[in-house]
């Protein structure tokens, strides 16, 4: 439903996230004049002021004469792992986003997705934001999907480099492989070793790790891409199931979940392909590549779609 106050501007997220972007947040950490934070990282000294001057009004900063530096707060929510309110740089995905959306009027001209910005550490805050997204809800999955006796069962997390879900299921007890891109698995290999969990490079648009697995789990995976591939990877992952194992997908299901058709945007304005798709959708295709079974569930908030290997 419409509503006037949803339309303000999220200027606390565009003036922060252009501080990290910069790297003036970075050197805030210790005090420095506004001056020699733009000679340092050669910005413009009115535009360091002006930016500076507004979070320290808005409590990201404190000023101390001429110098700013963080404040507690913002260096608890930023650095401190331990703090309350930390939420890491997780905001920045949505940072990118903004900036993605921002672009809708040429993505409708020209039906392409918005230039993206190859910044590396982009790979970061998509990381730090999906672990922050699965982070309450993981557990609770896991223990859905293993309701059994869960002592090596054989899993296939798909896309899972965050390895918040991956995590969950060997907590209890699953031996479990996460497929994702090869940045992300340099990435996550030292927490992935830690967690016990083996970490395989590769693009599930060519090939999976081969099996036999008992439950592939693909986590937000489905939206970025479109039918055809959607229907590519369900047969390859039936190749790699047991009999009797299962597939289980976390999405927004367009039609039964009233945020999926805005996230299609999302996927229009940052995929070539993306969207979100209906139960009936997933229904077919899963049927298509020898799945029986197909069934929705909700479990932590999550929409979670089962089928089992015919």
């Amino acid at each position: 439903m419409p509503n006037e106050k949803l339309m303000t501007l999220p200027q606390d997220l565009l003036i922060l996230g252009a501080a990290v972007k910069t790297g003036m947040v970075e050197s805030l950490r210790e005090s420095i004049t506004g001056n020699a934070l733009a000679q340092k990282l050669a910005l413009d000294p009115r535009a360091v002021w002006i930016v500076v001057e507004a979070l320290a009004e808005l409590g990201y900063l404190v000023r101390q004469g001429d110098t700013f530096t963080l404040s507690d707060t913002t260096r608890d929510m930023l650095f401190n792992p331990a703090a309350p309110n930390y939420i890491g740089f997780a905001f920045m995905h949505r940072y990118n986003m903004l900036r993605s959306w921002a672009k809708l009027p040429e993505v409708l001209r020209n039906g392409q997705p918005a230039p993206g910005d190859h910044d590396p550490e982009n790979t970061r805050y998509f990381m730090a934001a999906m672990r922050q997204g699965a982070l309450n809800s993981a557990p609770d999955i896991a223990k859905f999907l293993l309701s059994g006796p869960s002592n090596g069962v054989r899993v296939l997390d798909i896309g899972g480099g965050p390895l918040i879900y991956g995590s969950a299921f060997t907590n209890l007890g699953a031996k479990v492989t996460v497929l994702d891109l090869p940045p992300v698995v340099q990435l996550m290999q030292v927490k992935a070793d830690q967690a016990g969990i083996v970490l395989f490079p590769g693009d599930f648009n060519v090939g999976l790790p081969p099996g036999p697995f008992e439950l592939a789990f693909l986590g937000n995976i489905c939206h970025i891409f479109s039918e055809t591939e959607n229907r590519e990877l369900f047969h390859k992952v039936s190749r790699e199931l047991v009999a009797g194992g299962r597939i289980a997908i976390v999405d927004m299901v367009r039609g039964t979940n009233p945020f999926a058709a805005v996230f299609g945007v999302n996927m229009l304005v940052n995929t070539t392909n993306g969207g979100t798709w209906s139960l009936a959708q997933y229904t077919e295709w899963l049927t298509a590549a020898g799945f029986t079974n197909v069934t929705l569930h909700t479990v932590a908030g999550r929409q979670i779609i089962t089928a089992t290997k015919g």
